[in-house]
């Protein structure tokens, strides 16, 4: 799996690096990896060129003290979470054929070099995507950006969760997450994070963003289609991105205004209705119709502007 045999201690790893002892272990527990004692030969070279890469992106300005911690640990969460989705991969294909152990090593010499080749294509074409759309905005690096922000949601979620066995809930949960990400992609927007049966994602024309929320609730109404009954909320306005996620008041208008929303809803609050109701560039959103709600009071907000959007 290490690509190579371990050959060297912790301390050696920081010697061979140059690099602090206690530098190299600050990291080592950020990346969430086992703890390893000070004799423990559990390292390869490989350990000792992240370490130099580590220090040389640090001495780069790349990763700065302040925010070491936060991409370290965003770094690990994502790996991790890779990581054991891959291995569970692996051992389905191992088990039932001849000796699962042997199998598994097996299939480790022909696939991770296929996955890790597929891994490092995949993040340049977002890493290209990202870039693209940084050079886009005129205020990127300056702090917050004007962003719509979308959350959907499943309705009922807990109570039918009940009764699906382990197996039927990452199979309904996978294909609502694929099915949204599909929808989100192809109109423009960018799925932020998955959190179960909630999906975050952003785009930079609310139109977008109302479009994609009105497409998932109508799949989610048609008794036809077996995507679930969900519920969604937009707001726009200024964002702060960072770590590849995003925060600030719009962020928290969108998941309160989706939580109050009704099955089927999509609710946008003021800064979006504003901007759907104005002329959008050459074409007004004349295919829209808006039913104004009472001011909406939930947490931390306790009277919101918000309307229905529906299609005219």
């Amino acid at each position: 799996m290490l690509g190579q045999a371990p050959t060297l201690t912790r301390r050696e790893v920081a010697d061979l690096a140059g690099v602090p002892f206690e530098l190299s272990e600050e990291l080592w527990r950020l990346l969430g990896f086992p703890h390893a004692a000070d004799d423990d030969i559990a390292f390869t070279q490989a350990d000792v060129d992240a370490l130099k890469a580590t220090v040389e992106l640090m001495n780069l300005g790349v990763v700065s003290p302040e925010s070491q911690s936060a991409l370290v640990r965003t770094w690990a969460r994502s790996f991790a979470r890779l990581a054991e989705w891959q291995t569970g991969l692996l051992a389905e294909m191992a088990v039932g054929q001849g000796t699962p152990h042997e199998r598994l090593i097996d299939l480790s010499r022909e696939v991770l070099p296929r996955m890790e080749l597929l891994q490092n294509y995949i993040w340049r074409r977002h890493l290209a995507s990202a870039t693209n759309q940084l050079l886009a905005v005129d205020d990127a690096g300056t702090g917050g950006v004007q962003l719509t922000i979308g959350f959907v949601d499943i309705v009922g979620y807990t109570s039918r969760s009940k009764h699906l066995d382990q197996a039927e809930l990452v199979s309904w949960i996978e294909y609502f997450e694929n099915e949204v990400i599909g929808v989100v992609t192809d109109n423009a927007g960018r799925v932020i994070k998955t959190i179960g049966d909630e999906v975050l994602f952003v785009t930079d024309d609310p139109a977008d963003a109302v479009e994609i929320a009105l497409i998932l609730t109508a799949r989610g109404e048609d008794e036809t289609d077996q995507f679930p009954s969900v519920r969604a909320g937009i707001a726009y306005g200024e964002v702060v991105r960072r770590l590849g996620d995003v925060f600030g008041p719009t962020v928290n208008i969108a998941a309160r205004l989706t939580s109050v929303s009704r099955p089927g809803a999509v609710i946008a609050d003021k800064g979006a209705h504003d901007t759907l109701c104005a002329d959008h560039g050459s074409k007004p959103e004349k295919s829209l119709v808006f039913r104004r709600l009472r001011r909406v009071s939930v947490k931390g907000y306790s009277r919101l502007d918000a309307w229905v959007v529906r299609r005219a």
